[in-house]
């Protein structure tokens, strides 16, 4: 195996059909699981798909990996334009300890478990960019709505709109939930020290848990956002019906007194 490798993870949808993926290609892959499918080619060339929308090559030049993208593009649902893209060096050098520079894994022997390890890192991280970029979304529309509050008082959102709102800040959480093992070691680590330093090495280098503790706490304060909308909405639609009530009261009584006074004449 070379003695440098470049790694170059996509997030090109929010979902890979692992299972057609697997049945598309006529090779067995080295490693699979309902959510993610690894492959060696010639003994150089890795790929490594997940379910969440990201792929992972190393020893690809750039017209290989945008062709195998494409190759796949009938297995996304709901692609994600731009891609969102990470690279990654894994060096050997002969004797040197495991050692974490800016974009740069250096150690002292490249094989498939390193390889395979490094990617399963590099894919959060750049699963983790996609996820910051959607609640930092929905934290500026939120604060659309903070700043109508402030403004005017009034919050100028249709209960409908709201729900939806809701919909996508729960989908958002649902999905980090189920993508994101950052604190669930992948198998091949537990019973190897050396890949699982260097695989809570590479947690660390991509900042993951910071990261991760950062979205959490995002979507936290969405939260809290949403309960306070869905007070104020609940409470307009409470004040609205109250006048339904009181009018449709009104028209009873004037009715009525229509009706006596007609009588009277």
């Amino acid at each position: 195996m070379p003695q440098t490798v470049k790694l170059s993870a996509f997030l090109v949808a929010n979902q890979f059909d692992i299972k057609a993926i697997k049945t598309f290609f006529d090779i067995k892959p080295l490693a699979d699981s309902s959510s993610e499918l690894f492959y060696v080619f010639d003994e150089k060339k890795f790929q490594y798909y997940f379910n969440f929308g990201v792929v992972v090559f190393a020893g690809y030049t750039e017209d290989e990996m945008k062709w195998a993208i494409k190759t796949v593009q009938p297995f996304q649902r709901n692609e994600v334009t731009p891609w969102l893209r990470d690279d990654h060096i894994v060096h050997a050098t002969e004797g040197s300890e495991l050692r974490f520079d800016f974009d740069e894994l250096i150690l002292e022997k490249i094989d498939d478990k390193v390889i395979r390890i490094t990617m399963f890192n590099l894919a959060q991280s750049v699963a983790l960019d996609h996820y910051h970029a959607i609640t930092e979304n929905l934290l500026t529309e939120a604060k659309v709505f903070t700043n109508q509050l402030e403004q005017t008082g009034k919050l100028k959102i249709s209960r409908k709109n709201m729900m939806r709102f809701l919909g996508r800040a729960l989908n958002t959480q649902n999905d980090i939930a189920e993508n994101i093992y950052i604190f669930d070691a992948p198998d091949q680590v537990w019973d190897d020290a050396y890949l699982d330093k260097l695989h809570q090495g590479l947690i660390k280098h991509f900042d993951l848990r910071v990261r991760f503790s950062e979205i959490e706490y995002t979507l936290r304060i969405i939260e809290d956002n949403l309960s306070v909308f869905r007070e104020i909405i609940n409470q307009r639609e409470s004040n609205l019906l109250e006048w339904i009530i009181i009018i449709l009261i009104l028209v009873e009584v004037f009715d009525l007194l229509i009706t006596k006074l007609l009588r009277l004449t």
